[in-house]
């Protein structure tokens, strides 16, 4: 049965994130809050752990996109190919409620890769304790949308999450409810941004 702990949602107790780490650092899945809904997450190189969250969620590992979760601008451009253009649009929307689709770099194991655009989803979520957690941990989480089998909605309340997943992860990071709205999803990899998903994240920066 995997453990729990309530962490502050604006400043977040470093000894409690530091548990966090050591269970993703253990080779751990962890549920844990975003600036959208609750997620799951585990280190970029766990194959393992990747697994599980599939099995957790039902989802095909070569057709679903995982996210990857990074602390900031520069981070991204470590597994990303990220010219002058994208950089602006990002600095500008950064962080926050987005995902972007890019170009993966060698960096990235190619089985996180999309199998014919050799594409990557990143995102710097707005959220305290995502951020607490990535300056503790030194390197992105790999992520998935917290949205369980036939649920039309991702989890967004502790309780819930606690209820249907405590035997399925190793710790479940509670922070209280989460906004319950999706990100607005960006493809840039082409001349010019293109709306995957319109969610919470404004459109005005792309022009669309």
């Amino acid at each position: 049965m995997g453990e729990r702990i309530e962490v502050h949602p604006v400043n977040p107790q470093l000894r409690l994130i530091r548990q966090g780490v050591e269970v993703l650092r253990a080779g751990g899945v962890i549920a844990y809050p975003t600036d959208s809904s609750y997620a799951l997450g585990c280190r970029l190189g766990d194959k393992d752990a990747q697994q599980r969250i599939q099995r957790i969620r039902r989802i095909d590992g070569k057709r679903h996109n995982f996210t990857l979760i990074c602390r900031d601008l520069s981070e991204i451009a470590t597994y990303a190919r990220v010219d002058n253009s994208q950089y602006r649009l990002l600095k500008a929307t950064t962080p926050g409620p987005y995902t972007f689709i890019l170009e993966g770099t060698k960096e990235l194991p190619r089985r996180l890769l999309h199998p014919k655009r050799k594409t990557i989803g990143l995102r710097v979520p707005d959220h305290p304790v995502v951020s607490a957690l990535l300056a503790e941990l030194g390197e992105p989480l790999l992520s998935s949308t917290l949205l369980l089998p036939d649920d039309e909605h991702p989890l967004t309340d502790p309780e819930d999450i606690r209820d249907r997943l405590e035997k399925e992860v190793d710790l479940i990071i509670e922070a209280g409810p989460c906004r319950g709205e999706a990100t607005t999803v960006i493809d840039l990899t082409g001349g010019s941004p293109v709306l995957v998903r319109e969610g919470r994240g404004s459109l005005a920066p792309f022009g669309l």
